[in-house]
């Protein structure tokens, strides 16, 4: 018994890869004419769990029945061919081909037909199994109806504490070098200045 909130989903089964299902069908269909349909249960059994359709547990049913009846009617027909009559020969070979290709047939048309309702399968990746399918009958029912959302106020603009007024850089002093390197071109120059004077002097 579950309590309030979504109920438990079964599990998706994955979806078999395009190569698995060819090569699972191929197999049924040798398999069933091989033994000359005597084992055309095979597929229809396939068929069945697949699609886990009501028609198709009947029809395997019948199928069964029907290769019951063939083997019973091939033990019961003579061994050597020769002893046995036209009609036999006739009966056998229509029940055979007959149930071969109605099985054949079915089986191939319904499990195809069944695989492309369900559409194309996702991308896999390495990484994960696929994402479960979502439709409506999947989604969770909600234990009470939606609200409409209500416009939120405006916000109100707070200053941010991190960015403080930009205050203006620190003139960097000059190094020593710089200074000393000053004072001696003033130096120089007031010498030339002088010399200068001195020769107009004379």
């Amino acid at each position: 018994m579950h309590g309030y909130g979504p109920t438990p989903q079964r599990p998706v089964a994955p979806r078999p890869s395009p190569a698995t299902l060819t090569a699972v069908r191929v197999a049924l269909v040798v398999v069933t004419v091989l033994s000359c349909g005597m084992l055309g249960w095979a597929p229809m059994l396939r068929l069945a769990i697949v699609t886990r359709r009501p028609r198709d547990w009947v029809l395997l049913a019948v199928v069964t029945v029907s290769n019951i009846a063939l083997f019973a009617f091939v033990l019961a027909t003579p061994d050597d061919p020769d002893d046995m009559t036209d009609a036999q020969a006739l009966i056998m070979a229509a029940w055979m081909l007959g149930g071969l290709t109605a099985v054949i047939t079915y089986y191939l048309s319904a499990e195809i037909r069944h695989y492309t309702s369900l559409g194309a399968p996702p991308p896999y990746t390495a990484a994960g199994p696929p994402p479960a399918e979502y439709s409506a009958y999947s989604a969770p029912a909600l234990p009470y109806p939606p609200q409409p959302r209500l416009p939120h106020p405006p916000r109100e603009q707070y200053p941010n504490p991190y960015t403080g007024p930009a205050t203006p850089p620190t003139p960097v002093p000059a190094p020593r070098r710089l200074d000393q390197v000053r004072a001696e071109l003033d130096e120089l120059s007031d010498y030339l200045r002088k010399e200068n004077k001195e020769g107009e002097g004379r």
